[in-house]
């Protein structure tokens, strides 16, 4: 058993055989409506939050829609490759994805197959990483960060006239993409924007300059007292295939209106930005990555600046916290991932769970243990 320590958690971690996937053939899996068991720690079980929402796959990063009524999620693929972890992610080796999908909170879920693989991107090297989804005029489009043949990551995308697939890749990434974790929002004016970004394994710290430094820095712990590194933001073009402009920086600011800094790992971005609107603010959360939280900043336009407002999600079983908010019928719900099935870091399991708004536009703290 190994017993992590994160931000004052105790986890324990079980090794679980791959039979416990195997076990599990139907391309359908129940919901189940909530934790009880699972990790034991000295004695003790540990109960979770939410329950899986599919076991056959091990699966992260879950971008939610609602699309014709229906809920689609649009998440990583972890699979096994025998790679050993290192802070780059080298052992997070995705070659595909499966969306899932569902009728409703709590029912049935589905996978509907490889819905895009890293062999049919033409331009594609390694690693697909977390992907989002988009609709507009009749085509679904899927964005997806994957690293080139010279070992870069961008960003491409790719279409259907499904919401769950079979995607098209366009020939090449996105013209001005770089970096990791596409988050694609569309405002109530119709503008559509996408944010991105991830640093260490995810690169971003590689493109201070404006251009891809080969040899530049894996983390961004060199520069600890200058303003931290922004989540990108850009302005899609209507075909949504392209940006319109460069990407801008997504500012996260403290109550004084100062730019978060490097050394501020409880709180500057990491990862895994998401977009949501409500009562006509912009809620920019993410990730702070390695103290493991989920943050979230509110801003007055798209394109920020945004002011830090607290965590709202503590940390989870595994390192990585990734994530998507959405409304449906009236209630919001947070997708997110943990390692309940594995115990191993890059072998993840997607969960949901309510969102709160208060009153004040605050959102309500979740602990993903019971």
């Amino acid at each position: 058993m190994n017993v992590k320590f994160i931000n004052g958690l105790i986890i324990a971690a079980l090794s679980a055989p791959l039979c416990i996937l195997g076990a599990c053939n139907s391309s359908t899996q129940k919901t189940p409506a909530s934790a009880d068991t699972s990790k034991t720690d000295t004695g003790k079980k540990t109960k979770y939050l939410s329950q899986p929402l599919i076991s056959s796959i091990y699966t992260a990063d879950p971008s939610a829609h609602v699309f014709n009524g229906k809920i689609y999620i649009y998440p990583s693929h972890d699979i096994n490759a025998g790679i050993p972890e290192n802070d780059n992610g080298d052992h997070f080796a995705m070659r595909d994805y499966h969306i899932l999908s569902m009728d409703s909170i709590g029912g049935k879920v589905t996978d509907n197959g490889v819905a895009l693989d890293i062999k049919d991107i033409p331009w594609a090297g390694r690693q697909l990483w977390a992907p989002d989804a988009a609709y507009k005029n009749g085509t679904y489009y899927l964005y997806f960060p994957v690293k080139d043949k010279q070992d870069v990551f961008h960003i491409g995308v790719a279409t259907s006239a499904n919401p769950a697939g079979p995607f098209k890749a366009e020939p090449q990434p996105i013209a001005g993409s770089y970096s990791i974790d596409p988050a694609v929002f569309t405002d109530t004016d119709g503008k559509t924007y996408m944010y991105f970004g991830g640093i260490w394994g995810g690169q971003l710290q590689r493109w201070i300059t404006g251009k891809y430094e080969p040899n530049g820095s894996k983390t961004d712990s060199k520069q600890e007292d200058a303003p931290a590194i922004s989540c990108k933001v850009a302005l899609l073009k209507p075909d949504m295939k392209n940006f319109d402009g460069a990407a801008k920086n997504a500012v996260i600011v403290d109550s004084l209106g100062k730019p978060l800094l490097t050394k501020d790992h409880n709180r500057r971005f990491f990862e895994g930005s998401w977009m949501h609107k409500y009562n006509g603010k912009y809620y920019l959360t993410y990730s702070t990555g390695d103290t493991h939280l989920l943050c979230y900043a509110i801003g007055n336009s798209p394109l920020g600046p945004f002011t830090y407002k607290g965590v709202f999600m503590k940390p989870v079983e595994g390192w990585t916290t990734h994530h998507s908010i959405i409304e449906i019928k009236g209630k919001w719900y947070i997708f997110y991932h943990d390692t309940q099935l594995s115990g191993k870091t890059h072998l993840r399991n997607v969960k949901v769970t309510t969102l709160e708004h208060n009153a004040d536009g605050s959102i309500k703290l979740i602990d993903p243990f019971l």
